[in-house]
């Protein structure tokens, strides 16, 4: 399927740069851009949660992790 996008000058030729730079087409790249974007989202409900790390204090205080501002 054939479609048209609008995008930014600066845009464009940073991607035509960096398909040229990997060998490889704009069309190319572009897909597989999107492949890649539309792979990666799951759908709502279906998302993962994410485990952090934790952080332990060696001395056994509490960390204070809150902004504040003056």
């Amino acid at each position: 399927m054939r479609t048209t996008i609008d995008m930014p000058d600066a845009l464009f030729h940073k991607t035509k740069a960096v398909a040229a730079l990997r060998g490889s087409s704009m069309k190319d790249l572009i897909i597989d851009a999107v492949e890649r974007e539309v792979t990666t989202v799951a759908p709502p409900g279906k998302r993962k949660r994410l485990k952090l790390p934790l952080i332990r204090s060696w001395k056994g205080q509490k960390l204070d992790l809150t902004l504040r501002f003056r």
